[in-house]
């Protein structure tokens, strides 16, 4: 798994994705601490993750989730993945974890709006830090959608949309009819933002990212038998 983790976070930040991410990422904050933070003379940054994960996600997720699995399957190296002698559960956990490390590190990046706020006011370190464990937490489960929206095509452009079209849709399927209030991920990220650390919510984001991880692994297994 970790030979396949640190293939793919090299990926990353040997080619423009990594660096794309982290720009689209600070561009996203920074366009909500102006809003949430520097219009309003708020001190409390919880919105300001809130928002960053409503938006900036349906963008960042897909760039780093798109090439995943199609285009290795596009390009014909897919074949080197399903005869490695790594199980499918170490690469499938491998790719996600690496993506997650990509997030992880823009998050520590977002530190620095809590340094600019907290030389002006006293913002509640609590709240960020909590703020962005949540963030993670609904990452990886978006992250996790992306990469199984990847396993099931070779065109990175349909996975991409795939993606932003489950992202998008979660936000208004529970309009329609409340059963689908458990498909909307930003559902799970309510509490996080106030600073506070719900068991449910917890359980729901890590359930999301284990069900559709769990997809992922089937259906590359199952590649892999047919190969």
């Amino acid at each position: 798994m970790w030979a396949i983790y640190r293939k793919e976070l090299k990926s990353y930040f040997l080619s423009p994705i990594g660096y794309i991410v982290i720009g689209i990422f600070l561009f996203v904050f920074s366009v909500f601490f102006y809003l949430t933070t520097v219009a309003t003379g708020n001190v409390d940054l919880g919105a300001l993750y809130y928002y960053a994960a409503l938006y900036g996600l349906m963008i960042i997720v897909p760039i780093l989730t798109m090439r995943m699995f199609a285009e290795e399957r596009k390009t014909g190296t897919e074949q080197l993945i399903l005869t490695s002698p790594v199980s499918m559960t170490g690469v499938v956990m491998g790719k996600l974890l690496a993506a997650i490390t990509v997030v992880c590190i823009t998050l520590v990046i977002s530190l620095g709006y809590f340094l600019i706020v907290n030389y002006f006011g006293s913002p509640n370190i609590a709240v960020v830090l909590v703020s962005i464990l949540g963030y993670i937490l609904i990452s990886a489960a978006a992250l996790s959608i992306g990469m199984f929206a990847s396993s099931i095509t070779e065109n990175q452009i349909i996975a991409g949309v795939i993606t932003i079209a489950f992202l998008i849709m979660s936000l208004f399927m529970q309009d329609l009819n409340s059963v689908f209030s458990n498909l909307a991920i930003m559902n799970f990220y309510q509490d996080f933002p106030s600073g506070v650390i719900s068991l449910s919510e917890i359980v729901g984001l890590v359930s999301f990212t284990g069900m559709f991880t769990a997809f992922t692994i089937i259906i590359m297994q199952r590649r892999k038998l047919v190969k």
